[in-house]
Order: structure tokens, then sequence, then C-alpha cells
């Protein structure tokens, strides 16, 4: 293995487990260092214990963080600038699948919020928390954990793939960001792997629920393949404003987003928007700017 990430450091959100845990450890393993931030306390501080005791030293550090809270979302990142000084990668990856047949259900707040608040809000915070530390470091990548039902609909998951098809689309939007301050923004977007998440949304579904039987004779992606695609968006420098998809048989692929429709275009579309581009270059410097100045960075 090469140390293809040495002296990077890397923030990953619902870390302690699962595919975050594994991303994590793959990192480590290419010489990165990491900081955990999850809600679950126990696991995020064992499994941090786990990854020094075999790295000999400190590689990993952890903090308790609810990622729908901007306050959390900052207190991480500054933790991590504490513990080693910088964030050059972000993996954001804290995401829930329970209550996600939603259409029927009790007209609850705080049931329909709390999945668009973790797996959509908490990416977008995070990521404005993150843009500002990597503006300051001089770049970096953040790669969102999407979903294949990003693209692909289905009934029994509404209010999930709701969420996710927010996350990539809010991560096509930043096709500038790189000529801006050199931050990169892309998505993985796994098919069904075998986690609690999956489970969630399986098992936790409305009872009766027939989406049960084609969740557990549907394949499965496998973590590592998860794992590979996560690596790739970080290490591969081209890419910007991308959805890989992480399929079933070692698969992984881009899933090309659609283009613009003709109808919508005005005779002078290539000028106008060359220049919108160029103009919204510096705009958002100045923007950027003036965040970080207001933030105290």
């Amino acid at each position: 293995m090469t140390a293809s990430l040495s002296g990077k450091v890397a923030v990953i959100t619902g870390g302690s487990r699962n595919i975050g845990k594994a991303v994590a450890a793959e990192m480590i393993a290419r010489g990165a260092k990491v900081v955990i931030g999850d809600l679950l306390e126990a696991e995020g501080q064992k499994t941090v214990e786990e990854f020094n005791a075999k790295a000999g030293t400190k590689v990993a550090a952890f903090i308790k963080t609810n990622v729908v809270l901007y306050e959390d979302n900052i207190a991480l990142f500054k933790f991590a600038e504490s513990e080693f000084g910088g964030v050059d990668i972000a993996f954001l990856n804290a995401g829930i699948g329970s209550n996600a047949n939603t259409i029927f259900m009790p007209l609850d707040n705080e049931v329909d919020d709390r999945m668009l608040d973790v797996n959509t809000m908490g990416v977008i915070k995070g990521t404005k928390v993150a843009v500002l530390h990597m503006a300051k470091r001089g770049g970096g990548v953040i790669v969102n954990t999407a979903s294949v039902a990003s693209f692909l609909t289905s009934p029994s998951v509404s209010i999930y793939t709701a969420s996710k098809y927010a996350v990539a689309g809010w991560t096509r939007s930043f096709s500038l960001l790189p000529q801006v301050c050199n931050v990169r923004v892309n998505a993985v977007c796994p098919y069904w792997v075998e986690t609690d998440l999956a489970h969630d949304l399986s098992n936790r579904a409305h009872g009766g629920d027939p989406f049960e039987k084609v969740v557990q004779n549907s394949p499965r992606t496998k973590v590592e393949t998860v794992v590979e695609a996560v690596l790739t968006l970080v290490e591969d420098e081209k890419r910007n404003c991308e959805t890989l998809l992480a399929l079933p048989n070692d698969v992984i692929r881009p899933q090309e987003p659609v283009q613009t429709y003709p109808e919508i275009l005005g005779e002078n579309a290539a000028t106008l928007f060359q220049e919108y581009a160029q103009e919204s270059i510096e705009f958002y410097k100045k923007s950027l700017a003036e965040a970080m100045k207001a933030y105290g960075i």
C-alpha cells in the first residue's frame, strides 16, 4: 500500500462503524490522519482506540458530533485542526434510514424532519463548514454519501429517496469551486450495502411492506467497493461534481447528469454562460473572503 495520503487530514462523519469506519481505515493505511465525528460516542471512541493501537501512534481522534447542528460541525472541524493541524479531506457520511416509508405515516414533524435534517442538511452544513477550513488550508476535497436512490425511486423509501436526490443535486452544484478556492466536491452513490442503515430501510418499513422482500433478495454492494469509490474521488484531482456509483459485482462507474435542454437555451447561450462563469468566480472569491472573515479565519 502506497502512502498516497501521507500528511493529509480527513474528517469523517458517521465514521464509528460500517462504511465510515472502513473508509477511515483505508485512509489511515494510505498515510492520512482521521478525525471521526459521530453521535455514537462509545463506538467512536472504541474505533479510534483500535486505529491508534494498530498504528502504534496517534493517527485518529474522536469528537461526539450531531451533524444536524452547525455548532457541532464547527466544533468537529476546529477539533481536527487542533489535533492534526488542518483538514484536507471531508467524507460526509452520516445518515439514517429508519421511517423512510413516510407517505401514510403519522403527521409527525420530528419524524419527517429528521431524515432530511441528517441525510441532507447534515451534508449541506458540513460542506459549508468544510469549505471554509479547506480554503484556509489552500484546498481540499469533500466526498458526500449519496445513494443509488439519488437516481432511482421506490414508493417504499420516498423520503429517503428525496434526501439523497438532494445530496446529488447539492454535489453537482460546485463546478466553479475549484477555481474559487481549490476545493472539489463529489459524491459516492452505493447500492444496498450490508450495513445498519440497510436493515433500517428494510426492517423498519411500514408494517408488512412488501419492500422488505425486495431488499432481502437484492444483490449487495461490497463495503470494499464503496471504499474504493470514495478513495478514487479523493485521490483523482480531475474529478469534481461527480456522482460515482458503487454497485454489486465490484462495479464502479459515474452516473452522468442530465445535459441541458435545448428549449431553454437562447441564441447567445454559450457566450452568456461563459461570462456568467467568469463573473461568478470573482463574485464567489469575494463572498468567500467575507465568509472567512465572519467565521474568524
